[in-house]
């Protein structure tokens, strides 16, 4: 193992620390929510057709709005991903005529079609006449607390707080700061509906955002509260009323929640979110080393290896094609499916820009498992997240090295 590796272990010894405190805390949370609605092994048996009166399903919606303390959920395999998710949240909940304000700048690439300012406009939030406003990052790196004091007020139906930074340098978004947002918007605004997009963000904190005032929140299960073993699927969370309007975006009106068959996914969905507290931990102990060793042998990386996490995502400036490239070859290659291939950049739906991905992963385009993307535009970042296990992570950072001849 390269000493550079062993020598940034040792420097982060404090910080694996605070993360094993908030595994064990996250994980009794979870634990407790199945024993409040016994979990027993009738609930991994799936129904057919319809998926009327499914025991399994109505138990893990429950079981999601306990371990998130809130009104209700709606956890399916039917989503196809975080953006399906969030997208059914803000079109069950918007209405003609009615204003969107993101609060944190430009959102994640996904995101500018559902809401329509990028690709097909017809189908968009706003194509259905929904008005959409950004509040700008101040210096492009924090939410601009003034200006939002400004800006909302009566007219504004829905804020969107994207925590995730997305393939963006700004800093990701903690609970205190978005319980700061939340009771901004909040005292100008009781009835806005505070929308939190929490991808790669469970369990890596103590509390979540419907603890602190939000109103709703949606998220991938190929990602944090998967446990990297969920094969598809996402969840929204929150007040009963605009979870119901959510859920009928997903099926149909009449339908809403409860109707969808499962296909034999309940034991997996549930074992994943078991599993989740454990898998976030090791993913966090892997960015936090990466952060360090990168930090380390001279590039800029962020967050930095002594801040406190609020996400998975550790970013790695290269400022040229060729070093992304580079790390992205060598991270493929330490992958345990497909190392054998040679990531290059190319076009990915709902994205501007060409992508380059490193991700020999069990489920395609899971992100708790290792992996790396970025898009082929300036500053050149790699946007690294994830890891099963932190053995594996290390052992890439180790490979990583060789590949950037250090």
């Amino acid at each position: 193992m390269n000493e550079i590796i062993e020598a940034a272990e040792a420097k982060v010894a404090a910080q694996f620390k605070r993360v094993d405190k908030i595994k064990e805390y996250n994980q009794e949370k979870v634990l407790n929510a199945f024993q409040k609605y016994k979990i027993g092994l009738e609930h991994f048996a799936s129904v057919s057709g319809y998926g009327h009166d499914d025991m399994g399903r109505e138990a893990l919606d429950n079981v999601f709005a306990e371990v998130f303390k809130t009104e209700a959920a709606v956890v399916r395999n039917h989503f196809v991903s975080g953006t399906h998710a969030i997208a059914c949240a803000l079109f069950g909940n918007l209405r003609y005529g009615e204003k969107l304000v993101s609060v944190v700048g430009t959102p994640y690439d996904t995101m500018e079609e559902v809401i329509g300012t990028r690709g097909n406009k017809r189908a968009s939030l706003m194509g259905h006449g929904v008005l959409y406003e950004e509040i700008p990052l101040k210096d492009e790196t924090y939410v601009d607390f003034e200006l939002l004091e400004k800006k909302i007020d009566k007219s504004v139906n829905m804020v969107t707080i994207q925590r995730s930074r997305g393939y963006s340098l700004r800093k990701s978004l903690d609970i205190a700061t978005t319980k700061k947002v939340i009771d901004i918007v909040k005292s100008k605004n009781p009835d806005c509906i505070c929308f939190i997009d929490n991808c790669y963000c469970e369990f890596v904190e103590e509390q979540e955002p419907l603890e602190i005032g939000a109103d709703l929140i949606a998220g991938s299960l190929i990602k944090n509260p998967g446990g990297g073993i969920v094969e598809a699927g996402g969840y929204i969370a929150g007040k009963k009323e605009y979870v119901e309007q959510a859920a009928m975006r997903l099926t149909a009106p009449g339908i809403g929640a409860e109707g969808g068959a499962m296909l034999n996914q309940l034991r997996l969905i549930y074992q994943g979110l078991f599993m989740a507290p454990s898998i976030v931990a090791e993913a966090v102990k892997g960015s936090i080393l990466a952060s360090q060793v990168f930090e380390d042998i001279g590039f800029v990386s962020t967050p930095k290896p002594e801040e406190p996490r609020c996400d998975l995502i550790q970013t790695i400036k290269f400022g040229a094609p060729g070093p992304l490239m580079a790390f992205c070859k060598a991270l493929q290659y330490y992958s345990p499916v497909e190392s054998y291939l040679t990531p290059i950049p190319d076009e990915v739906p709902g994205y501007d820009d060409k992508l380059i991905m490193a991700g020999g992963s069990f489920i395609e385009g899971s992100t708790i498992e290792l992996s790396a993307d970025g898009p082929m535009r300036p500053p050149y970042a790699a946007y690294m997240q994830g890891g099963l296990n932190y053995a594996h992570v290390k052992i890439a950072l180790n490979g990583i090295l060789k590949e950037l001849g250090i």
